[in-house]
């Protein structure tokens, strides 16, 4: 039997960060992957011959100054695209979300641009501070939980009144209240509020849109409304350059290795059983797994008291965000592939795609978004062929009466989501040499994504800061004494690059 100071599941961005910190502070750590490849979501996949793409991985997320400085990262660099995010209205009509753009739609939302960039910007810079530190206790604890709550406050303030009270009124608004008070052009707001829908199953008109808007804005430029570039090295970028890290650090990295179950004795854990039946001896263990399947699927519920399990069980995933990849022999005639294309015109057909998922169903006509990462990454396909990500929402998890995500599913969804490209781009059928749909209970199974769900828990205003995963064990803690959470399901949430698991490990730390 192998022992370690530490065991960390999971080797995506939380879990290298997680186990460079620990390494740096003297700990012997293991990170134990089920994966053959280190980089969890962001992994690329092969899906044709000499055709591959990351789907999760075009927009890595945010990265602190203090995790690329403490972990020896800082040379990794980011390319832009020139327009972040594009909507297409129909055959050769497209609008970048750019202010000359706008301008020539309505001279008065223009005239507005600028100061909802700003403004935008600065909110979204407010939520950046909150991430860098643990979740603001509610239940104050001692002199340093009440010292981090008045730094949050004068930081708060120091948004000056104006923003402080936009700040407030924007989390729980919809991101089409948020919109329509300020802009007049159609498509637009149809642009700029699927930020606020991204991998969520609601519609613009929903509650709290507004945070998630702001929420997948932390660390963008100031006038993208969506995504923070791509690493200049490509989708793996980060992934290879935190695995050295954490390897001259002296951490121990095992591939194909997937966790059956966490051995508890006396409420601590004491050991990690893998899928092979190998049992790796350890008193710690930090998971960047979902909460769900480390407490539920891992730990003999005998350990948790029931209302515990009971409020995990009830963390909401709804997965609703599906994948079809295109090998092409070119790419469509549609201007800004280099970052993302939109191809819903209207917050109506928007939320009308919402609607249908609601009850079970995948829409006639779903919210399509497409980027062309071989514009890019020219590796990601044979030389003068390209990749092109289709990211279809909205695709429900679990279908109505019953119904399965079979083979005949999946093809029906990539027909539909073929039509609607080529009814803006005439002539794409004619250039698709392959392409593979990944359905939600795909993506569950290739990336261990409860309901195929990337933020591993719903981002709404009841699942975030320290109600997440649970309300009462927002601090990466958990009942059992020695298990640690510091993946996506716990604050800050998906997006923010390594952020989880650099928090999670410092609490482990602390204790």
């Amino acid at each position: 039997m192998s022992a370690f100071d530490v065991v960390v599941v999971g080797a995506g961005s939380n879990g290298l960060v997680a186990a460079g910190r620990l390494a740096k502070a003297g700990r012997q750590v293991l990170v134990v992957e089920r994966a053959q490849a280190v980089g969890g979501r962001t992994r690329a996949l092969a899906f044709a011959p000499g055709f591959s793409a990351a789907p999760f991985g075009l927009d890595p997320g945010w990265l602190s100054a203090e995790i690329a400085s403490a972990l020896g990262l800082a040379g990794l660099h980011r390319v832009h695209p020139r327009v972040a995010l594009t909507v297409v209205e129909g055959p050769g009509a497209a609008m970048p979300v750019l202010r000359e753009a706008i301008a020539s739609r309505s001279p008065a939302d223009a005239a507005r641009w600028e100061e909802f960039s700003a403004s935008i910007h600065n909110l979204a810079g407010f939520l950046e501070v909150l991430y860098r530190s643990p979740a603001p206790d509610v239940d104050i604890g001692g002199i340093g939980d009440l010292l981090q709550l008045l730094s949050l406050g004068r930081r708060f303030r120091a948004l000056g009144k104006r923003d402080m009270i936009e700040f407030l009124r924007t989390l729980p608004m919809s991101v089409q209240e948020l919109l329509d008070d300020r802009f007049t052009c159609t498509p637009l707001k149809a642009a700029v509020a699927t930020t606020g829908v991204l991998d969520l199953r609601q519609g613009p008109r929903s509650g709290a849109t507004g945070f998630v808007f702001l929420h997948h804005l932390v660390g963008a430029q100031r006038d993208a409304m969506r995504g923070r570039g791509s690493w200049s090295a490509g989708p793996a970028a980060f992934a290879s350059t935190a695995l050295d890290s954490a390897k001259r650090l002296g951490v121990t990295v095992r591939t194909n290795a997937e966790v059956a179950r966490l051995e508890v004795r006396d409420d601590a854990v004491t050991g990690v059983v893998l899928g092979n039946g190998e049992e790796i001896a350890t008193r710690s263990v930090l998971s960047t797994a979902d909460p769900a399947t480390t407490l539920l699927g891992w730990v003999d519920p005998v350990w948790l008291d029931p209302e515990f399990v009971r409020a995990v069980g009830n963390i909401r995933h709804r997965g609703c965000t599906s994948f079809v990849l295109y090998g092409l022999d070119a790419l469509p005639e549609l201007p800004g592939l280099d970052g993302v294309v939109s191809l819903t015109p209207d917050l109506l057909t928007l939320e009308r795609a919402a609607d249908s998922a609601k009850y079970g169903r995948i829409p006639d006509r779903p919210h399509v978004e497409l980027t062309a990462p071989s514009l890019t990454f020219p590796a990601l396909a044979p030389g003068g062929k390209h990749v092109l990500v289709a990211r279809v929402q909205y695709a429900p998890h679990r279908l109505r009466d019953g119904g399965v995500w079979d083979d005949a599913r999946r093809d029906a969804l990539a027909e539909t989501v073929t039509t609607t490209i080529a009814g803006v781009a005439p002539g794409f059928r004619s250039r698709v040499l392959h392409r593979a749909t990944f359905s939600p209970p795909d993506l569950e199974r290739e990336f261990a994504l409860v309901e195929g769900s990337p933020s591993c828990g719903e981002l709404a205003l009841d699942q975030i800061l320290f109600m997440r995963p649970v309300a009462g064990w927002g601090r990466y803690a958990t009942p059992i004494e020695g298990l640690y959470l510091g993946g996506s399901g716990t604050h800050p949430g998906p997006g923010i690059l390594g952020g989880a698991g650099w928090l999670a490990a410092g609490r482990m730390l602390a204790r």
